[in-house]
């Protein structure tokens, strides 16, 4: 692609690859592109930002603006976190009872990483104790929202798997697991999946857990594009096109099911391509165009868009010249 800028692959790693700091280590697999030079780097989810608002996706990849934490969005990633330690488990005592009495400890662990997630209840403290923050600060902002009820709402979500699923007749083949593949155009996709299944026959199914409710008839396909961007990424690193792409919708109790074949993921392979483009051509312009509707009431930049009369703020010096650096994604912009 002309005009191009080239990441140095160390610069991906800072994006791709969690500080052990701050997440469980999780298994890597795909294309090895150490030594490489790509073009760029695209998730499923940064993907989908651009194909919902340009300027959403400036906002928050390139120029990195803070986002308020959102109690839905925090309840998807310990609800994943306990039904990825729920495996763990011998099979008889993956229970709902058990899965509810995970659900404090996943807190814990969340909070551990990110403490200033509990500055969204009434009755958390805004940090915890420790050599560098001192004492206690007391309780975070009247919000009204108490942590027994957010945790009440979080077992409510686990219930709802249970309701489709019996953890105790399944046994994945990798959970929570970060899977890349190198296009031949240099693009590194990647992303994490919540679940692969593999049957004896070699058979792949593809699992996303999704805490939300499923989408009405005719908006399946935001939904859909993030599962076959996985499949695309297996079927290009394991030669293998997985068989079954499932969306379980744990807040009303909704399975969407997929069986992509080759010719739908070379076009989704075609679909990324472009979108990359795209996103050159508004890097090269500096032109990210917002596209306001129904989704603006939900987005954390409303403040920063001129959509809504506001001054548009002038783009970052990035530190690779003519590259859109991209950011790390946090538990409140990746977990649904």
């Amino acid at each position: 692609m002309e005009d191009a800028a080239v990441v140095p692959q160390e610069a991906l790693d800072a994006v791709v690859e969690p500080s052990p700091d701050t997440a469980p280590p999780r298994v890597r697999i795909g294309t090895p592109v150490d030594g490489e030079d790509v073009l760029a780097s695209l998730s499923p989810s940064r993907a989908g930002d651009f194909k919902t608002c340009a300027l959403m996706y400036r906002f928050r990849t390139i120029d990195g603006l803070p986002e308020a934490p959102s109690p839905g969005a925090i309840r998807g990633v310990v609800v994943h976190k306990v039904l990825e330690d729920l495996f763990d488990l011998p099979a008889v005592e993956r229970t709902p009872e058990r899965a509810a009495g995970m659900v404090r400890d996943a807190w814990d662990f969340v909070l551990d990483a990110e403490p200033e997630l509990a500055a969204m209840f009434a009755d958390e403290p805004e940090s915890k104790p420790g050599p560098e923050t001192g004492p206690e600060r007391g309780p975070g902002p009247e919000t009204g929202l108490q942590t027994a009820d957010w945790l009440a709402s979080c077992r409510k979500s686990l219930q709802g798997y249970f309701d489709l699923e019996d953890p105790r007749r399944l046994e994945p083949a990798e959970r929570e697991v970060y899977v890349e593949a190198l296009l031949d155009s240099r693009l590194l996709l990647r992303g994490f999946v919540d679940r692969i299944d593999i049957a004896p026959d070699g058979s792949i199914r593809v699992v996303d857990y999704k805490t939300g409710n499923s989408p009405g008839i005719g908006f399946e396909s935001k939904a859909l594009f993030q599962m076959r961007f996985y499949a695309l990424v297996i079927w290009r690193t394991r030669g293998v096109v997985p068989k079954l792409l499932q969306l379980i919708y744990l807040g009303d109790g909704q399975v969407v099911s997929y069986r992509p074949d080759e010719d739908d993921l070379r076009a989704t392979e075609r679909l990324v391509e472009a979108l990359w483009r795209a996103i050159e051509d508004a890097r090269r312009s500096g032109e990210w165009l917002p596209s306001p509707g129904a989704f603006c009431k939900w987005c954390s930049f409303r403040e920063h868009c001129p959509a809504f009369g506001n001054p548009l703020p002038p783009l970052p010096v990035v530190a690779v010249p003519g590259a859109a650096a991209p950011q790390p994604e946090s538990a409140t912009t990746t977990a649904e």
